[in-house]
């Protein structure tokens, strides 16, 4: 659907699928630039081309480029803007609008951050503007996208990153993520939570210290209360997820555990944990509608770091992208 897609059939013609209820038809292409479309998916497709291919050429790593999409956290009011005087951008809020249902467009540009930084808004968000961002980069670096051997994403930004790849299309990942931001924002809203991120220490013991945090959860009266690892930024750097009063407890405690930095998200509940158990079901139905491709390059799953490339069944995808809210 966009002028550097790595699939020009799935991204620059995006077919009407009754399959997808509240999903606006989406007859004919939805880019001005077609032609230009199918260009780039060529250049796209004989840098990487097939499996056999790929193995024969043996691209040197410094020659190989690899995109990662940002997730649920770097909204923020202006997002987009210094992005719309590239090619197809506007045509993506125009068509995100029909999907959503409201000006996304105004809402990243004016605000208000409050309003931005619901689920709801921010994932839809934050999964335009960053393959708008691409749009960019393709403009201003072409080779970064020709030489583009893999591609991965946090949370939301996965669903960007299988876009960018041609396993989903645009308009079709567009709803699975606004069905997903509308459940995990309902699910969040049920429990008063939150993620911090933590930048830790060679003694930090993360385990430890959510131990503590769920305990002192029991003596305010919380049952069940969660406090767990939802994310592994990179070594010595955690986010960490739960009850807002888990959150605060470690925050409040953080040199008893080592911790150099903390900092709360700007999200609205506990991702990736047991809380968000409710938003699983809507999601994994919606995407049963949904028709994947075969990525052109690799794309590195959240769940279990392994290639998307590789899954044999629907089924099996479903399963893996449900697990993106829990």
């Amino acid at each position: 659907m966009c002028s550097w897609a790595a699939a020009g059939r799935r991204l620059s013609g995006c077919r009407a699928r009754a399959a997808l209820p509240g999903a606006p038809g989406r007859g004919g292409s939805a880019w001005p630039g077609g032609g230009r479309a199918v260009n780039l998916t060529e250049l796209l497709q004989s840098s990487v081309g097939d499996e056999e291919a790929a193995t024969r050429r043996q691209r040197p790593p410094q020659e190989g480029t690899v995109l990662l999409f940002p997730g649920q956290g770097s909204q923020f009011v202006g997002m987009g803007r210094g992005l719309l005087r590239y090619p197809n951008v506007r045509d993506m809020f125009r068509v995100a609008e029909k999907v959503l249902g409201y000006d996304l467009l105004s809402l990243c540009l004016r605000g208000p951050q409050a309003e931005l930084d619901r689920t709801l808004h921010c994932q839809p968000a934050i999964f335009l503007a960053s393959l708008a961002a691409v749009e960019k980069l393709n403009h201003q670096q072409p080779s970064v996208i020709e030489n583009c051997v893999a591609a991965a994403g946090f949370s939301v930004g996965e669903f960007a990153a299988l876009v960018f790849a041609g396993a989903l299309d645009y308009t079709e990942a567009l709803y699975a993520v606004k069905v997903r931001a509308e459940a995990m924002q309902k699910a969040s809203e049920a429990v008063p939570s939150g993620m911090l991120s933590v930048i830790g220490q060679r003694e930090s013991n993360y385990n430890f210290a959510c131990l503590e945090a769920r305990e002192h959860c029991k003596s305010l009266g919380i049952e069940n209360p969660v406090c767990e690892i939802s994310n592994y930024l990179f070594p010595d750097s955690r986010v960490i997820a739960g009850h807002l009063q888990a959150l605060e407890f470690l925050q409040e405690n953080s040199r008893k555990y080592y911790f150099k930095r903390t900092k709360m998200l700007p999200v609205s509940g506990a991702f990736h944990t047991r809380l968000m158990e409710p938003a699983t079901e809507p999601l994994a139905e919606v995407l049963k509608s949904v028709e994947i491709q075969k990525p052109f390059i690799c794309v590195y799953s959240n769940v279990d770091s392994q290639k998307i490339y590789a899954l044999k069944t629907h089924s099996t995808f479903v399963s893996k992208a449900a697990c993106f809210t829990c």
